[in-house]
């Protein structure tokens, strides 16, 4: 917007109006000695063009994806199709609020049934909500659900593999709670040991697929583990590798959720992104948040409504199964668009790029004088933990010196792993050049460590 400045007129009728004599009188309350008594001595003004070059040589300064990216640690940068650019930005979805009046609302719920149908699809499960907040809220609302299915049980397991954020989330909700978070450790192989720790006072087992170490967790032993302590199991699943690996439904977990960033929403300093919640049907009157069902109006017409609201806006507290006040709907809608595009196929085919373009690198790294995979016998997806020759700050220093993104320092999360330890993401977008030039970077690091 242009800046229109007041005239002497128009200030003369503002002060009028207040019924001071002259602006001076507005700080009449702040003592002389703290006024300025002369311009700051601010530099001149530049033009559109010179103001442009100079951001330009500022952001020049930066490291950029398009250099090279391999952070990841549970946001990574995916295609989006310009198809969910191109409908998310309509006005009808743009301006949309929550479906309250489904007269009025038909264009969202429409989007909202379909974006559960193939989010239940995805996570192999038989119902899904209309979206969460994002992947820790899910996660936690799940376990809130296991605490109200099993009333009496009073512990939850936590696998040590999963997000840091999510812990963190899980561990302040639940604070004030009844249950008890025990953690279950890695064995040396990455992967979740829940040996000794389930007893008939567990309530629920959760764990991440792939863990944030990027290992591929052996889902169907721990759902078959969670299921003979007659705890619910819990899994929040990378919605990407679902297009390849074992989805939680199939592997036999109750309940899948996850974060949905990759579908479609660019990462942008973390957020916003939505969360992800199925379960089975049995469960459906537990489920936290909204469900969007279909009808018929009066003249048998097609048509879909809010079918179940259990949120504490809706009913009464003390009978609410969520303390999810309203969802990330305009993410969510991105989510459907970019699965709706993708299909089947088009998500199976990203996740083969992801793995493949993951493998080479992993391959080519370990062969490198002082760089060893941190679990090299564990399956992965598109990411791994490696253990370089220097603190991962180092190596992170010398990959931004190469224009790149490095990798995401487990020692901030993981501090027993030690300082060494770095973490490497790969998606579709990353380029073998790339990958080579990461390659040369940490094959030069090694020498001059060497030498």
């Amino acid at each position: 917007m242009p800046f229109i400045p007041n005239t002497d007129d128009d200030r003369a009728e503002l002060l009028e109006a207040i019924g001071v004599r002259s602006v001076a009188e507005l700080f009449e309350n702040i003592p002389a000695e703290l006024r300025l008594t002369e311009l700051l001595p601010v530099p001149a003004g530049l033009s559109e063009d010179e103001l442009m070059r100079e951001l330009g040589e500022l952001a020049s300064w930066n490291s950029t994806p398009e250099k090279g990216s391999f952070l990841g640690g549970g946001m990574y940068r995916h295609t989006i199709p310009v198809v969910v650019d191109a409908l998310q930005s309509r006005q009808e979805f743009v301006t949309a609020y929550t479906p309250y009046q489904p007269e009025a609302s038909q264009g969202t719920l429409t989007a909202f049934f379909e974006f559960q149908t193939m989010v239940a699809e995805l996570l192999g499960m038989e119902v899904a909500n209309a979206s969460m907040y994002e992947g820790c809220s899910a996660l936690t609302e799940a376990v809130f659900m296991a605490m109200s299915l099993a009333r009496k049980r009073g512990k939850v397991v936590v696998s040590a593999g999963l997000h840091p954020h999510t812990r963190r989330t899980l561990a302040t909700i639940l604070r004030w709670t009844r249950l008890e978070i025990v953690e279950a450790p890695l064995g040396s192989d990455g992967r979740t040991a829940l040996g000794g720790l389930l007893d008939e006072d567990t309530c629920a087992v959760a764990v991440q697929n792939p863990n944030f170490l990027g290992v591929v967790e052996d889902l169907p032993a721990l759902a078959a583990a969670a299921a003979d302590a007659g705890a619910l199991s819990i899994c929040s699943a990378y919605p990407i590798a679902c297009g390849l690996l074992l989805s939680p439904g199939e592997a036999g977990f109750d309940v899948a959720v996850g974060d949905g960033q990759s579908l479609g929403v660019p990462v942008q300093f973390g957020g916003p992104s939505f969360g992800l919640f199925a379960t089975r049907q049995a469960h459906v009157r537990k489920m936290p948040g909204r469900i969007v069902g279909e009808t018929v109006d009066r003249d048998g017409r097609r048509g879909f409504t809010l079918t179940f609201q259990t949120r504490e806006q809706h009913i009464r507290r003390a009978k609410a199964t969520s303390n999810i006040c309203t969802n990330n709907a305009l993410m969510a809608l991105r989510g459907a668009i970019y699965l709706a595009s993708a299909g089947p196929d088009g998500l199976r085919e990203v996740a083969e790029h992801c793995l493949a373009k993951a493998q080479y690198a992993a391959g080519e790294i370990a062969g490198i004088p002082g760089f060893e995979l941190l679990f090299p016998d564990a399956p992965f997806f598109n990411e791994f933990a490696v253990r370089c020759p220097v603190p991962a700050r180092e190596v992170n220093r010398a990959i931004d010196g190469a224009g790149m993104l490095g990798g995401v320092d487990v020692a901030e999360h993981c501090p027993h792993l030690g300082e060494n330890a770095l973490l490497l993401a790969f998606t579709e977008l990353t380029e073998r050049g790339q990958i080579d030039r990461l390659l040369h970077t940490l094959s030069s690091l090694s020498q001059t460590v060497a030498v």
